[in-house]
């Protein structure tokens, strides 16, 4: 039963947290996003009444412990914890720098440990609680040239599942989703590189994405909410350390 319960949804103002918080707040939920603009959480929170918004930034761990303690002094005990900020940049490795590659790591992987934490003292204490990680199917499987990227989310893998041998007698749940390409912001930025990289047009760069998908499509962030609601519900609850790939059959 997800209706009454308290989740965090980070990266929730745009994409696939967008939808995810708006499942959420449609089963009942009260839902509180973040994400580090102000205009897009907003926006989102503007779409449904039991959505509130926080800025912050998950790679600093002082905010992200003061958004725990401000979102449960307005709406009670997180819950649910939905991991899902992230993105990428693009380049050989031999060209990555340790700057792009430690901000990758900070923002996919470290944000992602920031983001739980501050919650699973009390899921543990009331032996009660959902965790999902939006990872990717880069937490699968090698893509070129994204080296920090993939590097990143196996780790958001690793992680989800050594916590959730941590929980396992608590009856909390730790979980992972696993896209392939989302139709979100996130892919509009990648087919750009792509033209400018490659000077290949942006239908063309649209249609090399979406081959790596058996069903030649784009995955949609709705599908992705959907898998998410599931795993938070009572219907999951024997459903824990799992990477569930959401990729047309991509990756199993």
């Amino acid at each position: 039963m997800i209706e009454g319960r308290h989740a965090l949804v980070t990266g929730g103002g745009t994409g696939v947290g967008r939808a995810i918080a708006l499942a959420l707040a449609e089963a009942g939920a009260s839902v509180t996003i973040c994400g580090r603009r102000e205009a897009p959480l907003a926006q989102a929170a503007g779409e449904h009444t039991r959505i509130a918004a926080l800025v912050a930034d998950v790679t600093d761990e002082a905010a992200m412990v003061r958004l725990h303690a401000e979102a449960e002094a307005a709406r009670g005990p997180l819950d649910i914890v939905i991991a899902n900020a992230g993105g990428a940049e693009s380049g050989p490795a031999h060209r990555t720098s340790l700057v792009d590659w430690q901000r990758t790591l900070d923002l996919n992987l470290t944000g992602a440990f920031l983001t739980v934490k501050p919650a699973l003292a009390g899921m543990t204490r009331r032996k009660a609680g959902r965790i999902v990680f939006v990872a990717s199917t880069a937490g699968l499987k090698g893509y070129a040239y994204v080296a920090p990227y993939v590097a990143a989310k196996h780790g958001v893998v690793g992680l989800m599942r050594a916590l959730a041998v941590e929980t396992v007698k608590s009856g909390v749940t730790v979980n992972a989703v696993c896209p392939g390409f989302v139709e979100t912001e996130m892919l509009v930025q990648s087919v750009q590189r792509i033209v400018e990289t490659t000077g290949r047009s942006a239908d063309e760069a649209r249609a090399s994405l979406a081959a790596t998908n058996p069903q030649h499509r784009f995955i949609q962030p709705q599908e992705v909410a959907a898998a998410v609601l599931w795993l938070c519900s009572d219907a999951a609850r024997s459903v824990t350390g799992q990477a569930l790939s959401i990729s047309g059959g991509e990756t199993w």
